[in-house]
């Protein structure tokens, strides 16, 4: 039992190291997506790599497309619904997913609009849902103000 707790706290150790490391290159990278609420390094860290390079992806629609935070339509007779998005990058989604619960823990305007949308008829689901794509519009347009902002390299 003492080589694992041993082996549990040296495999803990490596993870913490590994994880500033990773903040250290997506601060050299990009830090604007590491800045907004809810998104760590690692969250940050995956939304730079499936995002690449400017000009990869069209549209913020695109973007959520390829998160798999893009609604799709669901409706049946006089409901009108949309659902998840099972396609796309699932670790861009599972990415957004985490940012969703760290946001609706920490951030007020996050849980206002949590609490606001079961009066207007959404599930629990369908708020991810929403939150997700807001998200991901939130994330490609801070994408791209960076690069329009950056500095020409020769």
């Amino acid at each position: 039992m003492r080589a694992t707790a041993h082996r549990i706290q040296a495999l803990k150790t490596e993870a913490n190291e590994l994880e500033r490391d990773i903040a250290r290159l997506v601060d050299d990278v990009h830090p604007e997506p590491a800045q907004l609420p809810g998104v760590g390094a690692l969250s940050a860290a995956q939304i730079l790599i499936s995002w690449s390079h400017h000009g990869r992806l069209r549209s913020e629609a695109a973007f959520a497309s390829l998160a798999g935070a893009a609604p799709i339509p669901a409706s049946s007779g006089l409901t009108n619904r949309h659902r998840l998005n099972r396609g796309g990058d699932r670790q861009l989604n599972r990415a957004l997913h985490i940012i969703v619960l760290t946001r609706s823990r920490i951030d007020p305007a996050t849980r206002d609009y949590i609490t606001r949308r079961p009066a207007e008829g959404k599930t629990l689901r369908e708020i991810k849902r929403c939150l997700k794509r807001i998200i991901a519009r939130q994330l490609f347009h801070t994408l791209q103000r960076h690069h329009s902002t950056a500095p020409a390299t020769p």
